[in-house]
């Protein structure tokens, strides 16, 4: 163990997940393992005694990208509370972000046993689900490497998760659209629908909640112009096949910098992209690539704690 690096803090992703988030996160997933606060593990409280000490790896079972490390000290101290033991301590040797192999050494846990047993589950019930989106992501980015493209997110996330999730994306590489309905606008076909027109979308949005982004879908290029002449900051071009992507922004940055349209507007291609379709769609000269799945369908990085004998 001493050949491997020690880590003051297990994330450098900015920006960081709040600690009152994971906090309250960490309160509601004991409670799901141990029933009600205090809660109780009555395997691990009937077959180990309180004063017993122990060690344990926290260890990656296969290559990825791990994300979540920054959990698993407030879980091992809300466990410890619950019990009323002594909260163990951690040596991280991996970092949030961080591409590993299988076999790798994450951290090192020591202290009571009880605690490191009840805590096992959750821990890695969230660590695990964050590195296999923070894997997804660094996949997507390194195939768009060099395209001047990113990889975001969306808001098809698992509830109560939705800020694990996306500090996830960032951990692998990948860029937040949005955090939630509160902080940009999206007109999308409904909205146009209910408003009358996109223009009259948009002005409602400009006039009801001034300064917010206000980004709009659509399917055609003549939307696209359409969502540009209303005064859209941000248009998402939505299942269009590459021909025709490569010509909607072709368009679109031939009007950029006239007639009140932005030096530059920010483009985003959408709707079931794939791995292997993201090198292409990228050399269309959009800036983003819009990919649900990192969120509502990647699965877990298999890690595990591991006691030593």
């Amino acid at each position: 163990m001493s050949t491997l690096p020690v880590f003051d803090t297990p994330s450098t992703v900015t920006p960081g997940l709040d600690p009152a988030w994971i906090a309250r996160t960490v309160a509601v997933a004991l409670d799901e393992d141990l029933g009600a606060a205090p809660g109780r593990d009555v395997t691990s409280q009937a077959t180990i005694p309180p004063s017993a000490t122990g060690v344990a790896e926290l260890v990656a079972r296969e290559d990825g990208v791990v994300a979540g490390l920054v959990v698993v000290q407030e879980v091992l101290d809300q466990v410890a509370a619950r019990l009323g033991l002594e909260a163990p301590g951690v040596a991280f040797h991996a970092q949030d972000g961080d591409a590993v192999t299988a076999g790798r050494v994450l951290a090192v846990l020591t202290g009571r046993t009880q605690v490191l047993l009840v805590a096992e589950r959750t821990l890695l019930n969230l660590a695990s689900r964050a590195s296999g989106v923070a894997t997804a992501t660094r996949a997507f980015a390194r195939e768009l490497a060099g395209t001047g493209a990113r990889v975001l997110d969306t808001r098809k996330t698992t509830p109560g998760l939705r800020a694990l999730q996306k500090y996830a994306v960032r951990a692998g590489g990948g860029t937040n659209k949005r955090m939630g309905l509160y902080d940009v606008a999206m007109v999308k076909d409904n909205h146009v629908v209910a408003a009358g027109s996109v223009a009259a979308a948009i002005r409602a949005v400009r006039e009801t909640f001034p300064g917010v982004q206000i980004q709009v879908e659509a399917d055609t290029t003549a939307q696209a112009l359409e969502a540009l002449a209303s005064g859209a900051d941000f248009l998402l071009l939505d299942n269009m096949e590459p021909g025709l992507l490569a010509e909607t922004v072709a368009a679109v940055r031939e009007r950029e910098g006239h007639d009140g349209v932005p030096a530059h507007v920010e483009l985003e291609a959408t709707g079931n992209l794939t791995l292997d379709k993201a090198r292409k769609v990228a050399t269309t000269g959009v800036d983003y690539l819009s990919v649900g799945a990192l969120t509502h369908s990647a699965g877990i990085l298999d890690l595990a704690l591991d006691l030593r004998p």
